[in-house]
């Protein structure tokens, strides 16, 4: 495992630029504006939560896994693969990386159908359609695209050494960590390194909990476009929850979304 991000996989690779993400999502916003291709990722991004709290994960193999969900589909059409299948996939291999402990395939399958029955019904008719043999396929086909590149460095770790500079400050420090895991619904992960997003989210949160820490931002050696960029994102991120419903949305936006063509069945 490489100890630091600079020399990493994660920044030499998938930090993606913004225009490259745009051209690589034109074949589904042909069919899907903006806002709806967010919305279905934000779905996704609770179900990849939901799946992994029921499965007792912790929240950095969680996160992990919503990244590892977003390169997927950074670097493919939502029809190569159906997301229902990609993200119980992307925790599979999300806690064999983050060395959680081997997840037991049937509990897997278990867990999906469990929660897509009880937690996500208005959004599913039919129960979980997949079984053990199609999550193997698509593991294989998940490292391929993300060319073997499977350590993911979050922000939750230089948040905490941000913390210490600052001081005890409890309150701040759970509400940041609460951004950075509202950031997994937006495009920040694929596009700026982790501790520029633990900044940003700590510049969210001392606006809302009224902190004065301006002169302690100002002294950091740090892009502070950069930053403001990714503040920007999360506050997008708020506006478009605000005026979203999803479970009176979702089951059109998942019909109108690009769909694979059906396998044969085995």
């Amino acid at each position: 495992m490489a100890g630091n991000f600079w020399q990493s996989s994660h920044h030499q690779q998938w930090i993606l630029d913004k225009q490259d993400l745009i051209r690589e999502r034109q074949h589904d916003l042909k069919t899907l504006t903006e806002e709806e291709y967010q919305k279905i990722f934000m779905f996704f991004a609770n179900i990849i939560q939901v799946l992994g709290e029921q499965l007792k994960l912790r929240q950095q193999v969680i996160a992990t896994a919503t990244v590892y969900f977003k390169r997927f589909y950074a670097r493919n059409s939502l029809k190569c693969i159906d997301p229902l299948l990609l993200a119980p996939t992307c925790i599979l291999l999300s806690s064999k990386v983050e060395e959680f402990g081997v997840i037991s395939n049937s509990r897997l399958i278990t867990t999906c159908q469990t929660v897509i029955k009880n937690k996500f019904s208005y959004a599913y008719q039919q129960e979980f359609p997949y079984r053990t043999n199609h999550i193997l396929e698509c593991e294989f086909y998940l490292l391929e695209n993300l060319d073997c590149c499977l350590i993911v460095y979050q922000p939750y770790r230089p948040l905490l050494q941000l913390m210490q500079d600052i001081g005890q400050e409890e309150q701040l420090l759970t509400l940041t960590w609460r951004l950075i895991n509202d950031s997994l619904r937006t495009d920040v992960s694929l596009l700026y390194p982790p501790y520029q997003i633990a900044i940003g989210c700590l510049q969210i949160a001392c606006v809302i909990l009224q902190k004065e820490l301006k002169s302690w931002f100002a002294e950091l050696n740090v892009d502070m476009d950069k930053v403001q960029e990714i503040a920007r994102a999360i506050v997008n991120l708020f506006e478009l929850w605000k005026g979203y419903d999803e479970k009176k949305e979702i089951q059109a936006l998942l019909e109108k979304m690009p769909k694979p063509k059906p396998h044969p069945q085995r």
